[in-house]
């Protein structure tokens, strides 16, 4: 790590599919860009285009895509560039995971969204492919999502906009 750069913070998007994440990382890049900071997103379905396109949704695969995703935060952040990571993280020990790997730069935003809410917003079909069987493993549907316990911060996008909820996380972050 460059002594001289600052690290940046990793700002680590987690909810349901559907719930706004990417849309929210977006605002919130837009935000840094307007106040002259370097971001970088990290997509989860963008990552498994790529760098994670060899893993699974199985319970060990969706750890190393944590793992994978959470150490490439870390580089960019030790670069002194604002992570924003938005992936599904559905358990509590994918989360601790990032965190360890990442340190006292993480910050968990929780984007909660009701189920039935991301049912309908889903563009792609996932869901009804899930209940229906075609797709295993879904969150919220066939695979468990765990709500966390004590996330930095927590927005509604089911009640707020995207740039409220991208607002709300610039702000609160300190920038």
């Amino acid at each position: 790590m460059n002594k001289h750069i600052k690290q940046a913070p990793v700002i680590w998007l987690l909810g349901l599919s559907g719930a706004g994440k990417t849309t929210i990382a977006y605002q919130l890049q837009k935000l840094f860009t307007e106040a002259n900071r370097s971001s970088l997103i990290l997509d989860g379905d963008e990552l498994r285009l790529g760098i994670n396109k060899d893993l699974g949704f199985s319970k060990n695969d969706r750890a190393e895509n944590i793992r994978r995703t959470a150490e490439l935060a870390s580089i960019v952040s030790n670069n002194g560039i604002i992570t924003i990571c938005s992936l599904i993280t559905p358990l509590q020990q994918y989360r601790t995971l990032a965190a360890s790997i990442i340190g006292e730069r993480y910050y968990e935003i929780f984007v909660d969204c009701p189920l039935e809410i991301c049912e309908q917003r889903d563009v792609k079909g996932l869901y009804q492919k899930a209940k229906t069987g075609e797709l295993k493993e879904f969150t919220g549907i066939s695979s468990s999502f765990e709500s966390p316990v004590a996330p930095f911060l927590k927005v509604h996008s089911y009640t707020e906009s995207s740039e409220t909820c991208a607002r709300l996380i610039f702000d609160s972050i300190g920038f």
